[in-house]
């Protein structure tokens, strides 16, 4: 079982990764969304999605947040400093 210093650690971090990557994918939303109309795409130029425009807006919304949420988790990542008594490359 983690320690509650240890689990506070981690919400923190959750936080650091996923409110800004949140704010992100809804602007990232909104730019794309201001040139196209999700009833126009395709699967790769072939035939339409057959979704309705909600689940579009939805689906698109989950994409960009995952893409955000691995952008911030990584540089998170590597924003750390090294474990102590660890040399630095």
């Amino acid at each position: 079982m983690t320690a509650p210093g240890e689990r506070r650690r981690l919400a923190v971090h959750a936080l650091r990764v996923l409110w800004p990557a949140f704010f992100m994918a809804g602007v990232a939303e909104m730019l794309v969304f201001a040139v196209l109309d999700p009833m126009d795409l395709r699967w790769f130029g072939g035939e339409p999605l057959g979704l309705g425009r909600q689940a579009v807006y939805t689906l698109t919304f989950l994409i960009f947040w995952l893409l955000f949420s691995v952008g911030a988790s990584v540089t998170l990542l590597l924003s750390r400093d090294p474990q102590p008594g660890a040399e630095a490359p």
